[in-house]
């Protein structure tokens, strides 16, 4: 089941691996902060890492007990899209699936708009 409420999409599968992230770091404050910086071959890539604050202009979506933050800036090259995780015989990564992204790189870490 996936979450479709918020201003973007959050997997079970994404919020599974997450919950387990931060079980092994010990810390129930860290929350999940998803961003956009510019770079990569596309122009602008995603980026991932555990937060404990959220910022006043933070968007949040919580699914099975694990928060998502997305900064204001950010917010607006991800709205509408899904934050997934994905196991496969290649590997396993996060993974983003964004309908405001004209093209995407090969990899899928970095887009433009």
């Amino acid at each position: 089941m996936i979450q479709t409420s918020g201003p973007f999409i959050f997997s079970d599968n994404a919020a599974k691996k997450v919950s387990h992230l931060i079980a092994e770091e010990g810390n129930d404050n860290l929350k999940l902060r998803v961003y956009i910086t510019g770079g990569g071959c596309s122009g602008f890539q995603y980026g991932f890492t555990f937060d404990e604050e959220e910022n006043d202009d933070d968007t949040s979506v919580t699914k099975e007990g694990v928060k998502v933050l997305i900064d204001s800036m950010s917010i607006q090259y991800l709205t509408g899209a899904e934050i997934d995780y994905k196991e496969d015989i290649t590997g396993s990564q996060f993974v983003i699936r964004n309908p405001n992204a004209a093209t995407t790189c090969g990899c899928g870490s970095s887009f433009s708009v």
